[in-house]
């Protein structure tokens, strides 16, 4: 008789025959179409490696971001309070482009005890983790150890040099202390990770215990939170003093996010609702079906929002929202992206994205590309502008994919970018952290097309006069 293995993927895990699925990700998507068939065929799509690995961990990810003054990758996660024997952790990576190939490596581990870290976002250099009913707020930052080299009495010295050459200990230049050398002062001047927790905050009173969503405003002023009991916190930051509290939807909150100006706060739940608000006021509610009657309001129910700028308008700004079905089907419906204008909050734009359930929004620095993630472990990269399909990967990760981070254009960045138009990292809870590149597509200036065609133009006339003389 074949013995069944059961994988610890998380908090509040459940045995569901192959595998664990952690609670909240269980709660998240128990209504996905082929939820439970994803559920068994799990173990086999983990063996399938459609990219190479960037990183793999010892616990299963939950969530990624990537520091722009640094470069540095987090990424977090872990078992949960249940003794499963998995660690609870945040790990920061360092990308390097090695012969075109970019490569990570651990730079610094911080355990966070029994509690996995679900959702964070970055501020400067805090950390904002969302651990259970909490909110945690931890600080890091490169420190370069600079040891001072022993002072020794001159009798101590003198007495040392009369006994001969010193045995040197073992891994002595390569164990970071300090040596002398011809007189010359060698200092280790490896550069380290410090990480300390500021402040503890709790962002959610249901029973679950669970904070859902976070954002920062875009001058670091305010921090919202959301959680399973269907309220918006939002907090002065750093004092982390309460400024608003009040009951947004009936049921979870599924993601949130700020407009640049913090005019505007969007908030999506499970009640099938996305709402605007201006502080504690409701706005609006949006409605992306108005104009698709043949689609009743409780078949789709928002998964998550972003706001996104447009590249060559300073002034515009567009919200981009994700519909996916409410119910499980044996033939399962597609799911839709919405764009909508960021200031009218009319729609402008719906595309479907597949059949596949969508778990997780990501938007580029420039609102050019947006990132989706799959229960079933697939990455897509779309376009905003039409949002058209770029980039896809099947089961690139052999489960739900639970977050995505573009690497931030910046100059320390634009070597890791290198000939791409956009790079994507994917964490998922198979403890796999992965990389995905779009590469630039081929376009040609428009007077080279226009010369084309009045060279076709002549060829054409040409051919005609060869094949029909007197043709003109």
């Amino acid at each position: 008789m074949t013995r069944q293995k059961t994988l610890h993927c998380g908090p509040g895990a459940i045995s569901c025959g192959l595998m664990r699925i952690p609670k909240s990700l269980r709660r998240n998507y128990r209504h996905s179409p082929g939820y439970y068939s994803f559920i068994f065929t799990s173990i086999i799509k983990m063996g399938r490696q459609k990219t190479p690995d960037l990183y793999r961990a010892p616990f299963p990810l939950y969530t990624v971001r990537v520091h722009r003054d640094t470069g540095l990758v987090i990424t977090a996660g872990g078992g949960g309070a249940v003794k499963t024997g998995i660690k609870n952790g945040v790990h920061f990576l360092r990308l390097e482009c090695v012969g075109g190939h970019v490569t990570a490596s651990l730079a610094h581990s911080f355990d966070t005890d029994t509690h996995p870290t679900m959702n964070m976002e970055l501020g400067a250099d805090v950390i904002a983790a969302g651990q259970d009913a909490n909110c945690c707020l931890l600080r890091f930052k490169e420190v370069t150890s600079k040891e001072e080299p022993n002072k020794e009495s001159p009798a101590k010295k003198g007495a040392a040099n009369n006994q001969g050459p010193r045995k040197r200990k073992p891994g002595g230049s390569h164990s970071g202390a300090t040596e002398s050398n011809g007189g010359k002062t060698l200092k280790d001047t490896t550069t380290q990770i410090a990480v300390e927790k500021l402040q503890e905050v709790q962002t959610d009173f249901s029973s679950e215990g669970l904070q859902k969503a976070l954002r920062f405003s875009s001058d670091l002023s305010l921090l919202v939170t959301g959680g399973a009991d269907g309220h918006i916190r939002v907090w002065e930051y750093p004092t982390m003093t309460k400024k608003l509290d009040f009951k947004a939807h009936e049921g979870e909150i599924e993601d949130l996010d700020i407009s640049p100006n913090k005019k505007e706060l969007v908030t999506v739940g499970r009640d099938f609702t996305c709402y605007v608000w201006k502080n504690d006021q409701l706005v609006t509610g949006l409605h992306w079906n108005e104009n698709l009657p043949g689609i009743p309001d409780k078949m789709y129910r928002y998964q998550a929002c972003r706001f996104g700028r447009v590249e060559d308008n300073k002034e515009a700004l567009r919200l981009y929202t994700i519909q996916v079905p409410n119910k499980r089907d044996r033939k399962p419906p597609p799911c839709y992206i919405t764009k909508w204008d960021g200031r009218t909050f009319l729609p402008l734009l719906t595309q479907t994205c597949g059949n596949e359930v969508i778990s997780c929004l990501a938007i580029s620095d420039y609102g050019t590309f947006l990132g989706l993630g799959t229960v079933t472990g697939s990455v897509a990269i779309y376009i905003s502008f039409s949002l058209q399909r770029l980039y896809y990967v099947k089961e690139a990760h052999g489960i739900v994919v639970t977050d995505l981070a573009f690497i931030p254009e910046t100059k320390s960045s634009r070597q890791l970018i290198g000939e791409n138009e956009a790079v994507m990292l994917s964490v998922a809870v198979d403890s796999r952290c992965k990389l995905h590149s779009l590469p630039n597509r081929r376009s040609f200036p428009i007077w080279f097309v226009l010369l084309i065609c009045a060279l076709m133009i002549v060829a054409s006339v040409l051919f005609l006069q060869y094949a029909f003389p007197g043709f003109i």
